[in-house]
Parts: C-alpha cells; structure tokens; sequence
C-alpha cells in the first residue's frame, strides 16, 4: 500500500489541543523592499554584496507576500491549517530601528492580522527573524549593548499596535544561528567574524529576549508568550572519549547555551570554557535580567549532527562529519533525514524543569521538486513531515511535553544564503510569475487537518 495515500498517522491521535501551525518570515517572503517606507534591513544589504547569496539571488521580490497575502491566506484557509507563525520586518515598522513609526507598517500588519482572524486562522508572531534595520548594524548592531534598548522600543510599539488581537508571541528566532552564522563565521548578514563579535551578540540577544518577553507580559498580560531555539540531535562518530567529549561541546554550543540562561542557569561555561570570556560583557545586574519564565519553548529542529574530535578547529575542538561524507539520505541542504533526531532532543529538553510546554515551531525539508503538469509530486517531502510526526507521536506516547507542530514552510521562499535554491515550501512558487501550486505534501497536510 501506497504510504503517502494510507499513513497510519490520524491527526486524533495528538490529542484535541494539539496544535497545528505553519511558519514563514518577514525577509524570505514579503519582498516589497522599500516599499511605503521601509527601511532597509542588514539582509537588504547582504543580499546586494556579489558572492554573497547562491547564484547572486536576492529577496526584493521574494514570494510578494507584500501584496499578495489574502491569496496566500486564503491558501491557509483552504488547507485547514489553523495557526499562521509570521514575523514583523523591524525595519517596515520602524525604518531607522528606532522611533519615529512608519504608519504604513503598521497598517500592513494590522491587514494581515486581520485577514487571519477573518479567515479563522489564529496569527502567531515572532518578533524577530533576523531582519535588524541596517542603520542599528552601522551603530554595531547585535555586537552593542544598546540593542537591548533598541529592540525593548520596537516591541514597545508591537505590543502597543497589535496586542489587542495578537495573543500568540515568539520573541526572538533562532539566537544561535544568526549570532553564529552572522557575527561569527560571517556567512549571513551583517557578515561579521570573530569571537569576540560572537560573544557580545550571544550577551546582548540574550538580555534582549528576556527583556522582550517582559514587555509583552507588561503591555499584554494574557498573552502567550515564548521563544524559539534551534536544536540539533549530537552524536558522538565513535566511542572514543575525546570524540565523546567533542560531543559534548558541540552539543552545548548549538543545544545548551541560549536556553539555560533564559531559564536561570546561567551561561553552561564549564562545558564550552570559551564561554569564560562573555564574563567580560557581563554587567552587574546582567544575570538577573537574563532569565523569563516563559508559557512555551518553541524548538525547531532538522537534523542530526555526527562529531568527531578536531584540535585543528578552534574554541570547540570538533568536527562535524557532513552527510555526505557519511554517504546517508540528506535534503537539498546537505541534512541527513533522521527522524529520530526529533525524539532526541524532546527528551533532552523535557530534563529542563523550567520549561512549561514545548512546540515544534519549525520542522521540514528542501528538496528538489519538479512542476509538472501543475503538479508536484514531492513524495520525499512528505515522507518527512509522517516520519517526524510519527516521532513527535511516540514521544507523547512516553510522556514527553511537546504540545504543538509547525511545518517550515507554507511556501518556497528566499532561504537566506541558499537563494531560491532550496524549497522547503507545502506551495511551489514560480518566482518568476509568482504563481502557487499545492503540492502534494501541502494536500496531504490538508487532508491530515481536517
């Protein structure tokens, strides 16, 4: 019998509160660039450098959500998907970081708000998905410690225009990616490198969550607030003890280091001792305001990593072994398909006494897929999507708290430094006449909802 036709998974089975959502972001899908006011953002910025995106893509148009949202949300609607998680571009609402609003913005949002709630689809908004406003990066960006009070500001103003409808809140995306990949490897925006630029980003994206969620807690006392973590499932590639301990480090830089201190613990510096130098950022009163306690964890997780020891490689001492030298099933992202990596680290953030209720904020896969006679078949796709399910099933089954399931993503999109290279989208988009179709894993999706 034909899986994707006959899975076993029935939508029932997670229960009546389970919830059911899709994500997106701001930058990889508006366009509309510099459209009724908007400021330019550091990815608006990377994007324009040659060498920086694959083939020299750019995001100016994306999927134009900008101006075709009540398509995409009808689109929403017709899969009977009940929760939208979108993010606000800080620089649409506030061009130059800071005060004075862009009243144009601000009325977009409100649109797409109130599109949603028309179409009885509840919004979920993250506040942060790595669009910083460039003229915040020419002042330092992450790497200054008046970033918490530039972004305190902005959420001031999102509470203020969006808080009497919006009750669902992710504060800040992924920390660990963008302060890794954009202040200490360089290769996303705003392109900067050094350890040094790292640990200050880490420090102050730290203090700037936790100084977020108290605002909309102040501003908006029933709100459900949370944040999100990108997680990664850490092997050891064999029983040695120094491929073991490399492990360890490498699980505690992508796994550990943002979620202990929002959840008052602290910095894990005696597990990664390069950690030992943020003491150097660290002010007197920092370690109190690090810490919130948060109604919901979101995690995202894809993958697997394999790591082997490495002294060549500083601060961490580890290697990660791609998949491809691995020689196992990966996606166009080069991320083996490891399903049972889900499991993994619910079980290992469920050890977390402080976490109340965790969710799957973003969970799926790019693949290659092909239009076809206005189909596509991406079975690959939703092999995935069962498969993860299936784990996030068992995991209920032993008791774990996972209480909700995001699929990345509704659409094809720019994805940061890949371009338009990889498709992680329930819809293909053309980009070239921005046409949608609903693949087959979007179908399945459907008929799994209802």
């Amino acid at each position: 019998m034909n899986k994707i036709e006959n899975s076993f998974l029935n939508k029932d089975q997670f229960g009546d509160d389970f919830l059911w959502g899709v994500s997106t972001a701001a930058f990889q899908i508006e366009g509309a660039h510099d459209a009724d006011g908007k400021g330019s953002s550091i990815w608006d910025v990377f994007t324009s450098q040659k060498g920086k995106i694959k083939n020299g893509h750019h995001a100016l148009t994306a999927c134009d959500f900008y101006n075709s949202y009540q398509n995409d949300i009808d689109l929403i609607r017709e899969l009977n998907i009940p929760n939208f998680r979108f993010s606000i571009s800080w620089p649409r609402i506030m061009p130059t970081g800071v005060h004075p609003v862009n009243q144009a913005g601000i009325e977009y949002y409100n649109k797409i708000i109130d599109a949603l709630l028309d179409a009885g689809i509840e919004p979920w908004i993250t506040l942060y998905h790595w669009d910083l406003p460039h003229a915040l990066e020419t002042k330092g960006g992450w790497t200054n410690r008046e970033s918490v009070s530039w972004f305190s500001e902005y959420v001031e103003v999102c509470a203020q225009y969006f808080g009497d409808r919006v009750k669902n809140w992710m504060v800040i995306n992924e920390p660990s990616v963008f302060t890794g990949a954009g202040y200490f490897l360089g290769i996303h925006a705003p392109g900067k490198k050094g350890i040094t630029n790292y640990l200050k980003a880490m420090h102050h994206v730290t203090l700037a969550t936790a100084a977020g969620a108290k605002i909309l807690r102040n501003r908006i006392p029933e709100a459900n607030i949370g944040t999100t973590f990108s997680c990664t499932h850490i092997e050891a590639a064999t029983e040695s003890p120094k491929d073991i301990e490399a492990a360890k480090r490498v699980d505690t830089l992508l796994n550990r280091t943002f979620i202990e201190p929002i959840l008052g613990l602290g910095y894990p510096q005696s597990d990664l001792p390069v950690l030992k130098k943020l003491n150097n950022y660290i002010l007197d009163d920092d370690l109190d305001n690090l810490s919130f306690d948060f109604d919901f964890i979101g995690l995202q997780c894809y993958t697997r990593e394999v790591v082997k020891s490495s002294m060549l490689i500083p601060y961490i001492g580890a290697e990660l072994i791609s998949a491809k030298k691995r020689n196992v099933i990966s996606t166009e992202m080069g991320w083996e398909v490891y399903p049972p990596a889900l499991y993994h680290v619910l079980k290992k953030f469920n050890e977390y006494k402080g976490i109340k209720k965790i969710i799957i904020t973003e969970n799926g896969a790019a693949f290659p897929d092909t239009l076809s006679n206005g189909k596509v078949y991406d079975i690959k796709r939703t092999h995935y999507i069962q498969d993860h399910l299936e784990q996030i099933l068992k995991a209920r089954k032993d008791g774990l708290n996972v209480e909700g399931y995001f699929v990345w993503s509704l659409t094809d999109n720019f994805e940061w430094a890949e371009g338009y290279n990889a498709r992680f989208g329930l819809i293909h988009v053309d980009f070239d006449t921005q046409q949608r179709t609903i693949k087959h894993s979007g179908l399945w999706f459907k008929d799994f909802l209802s």
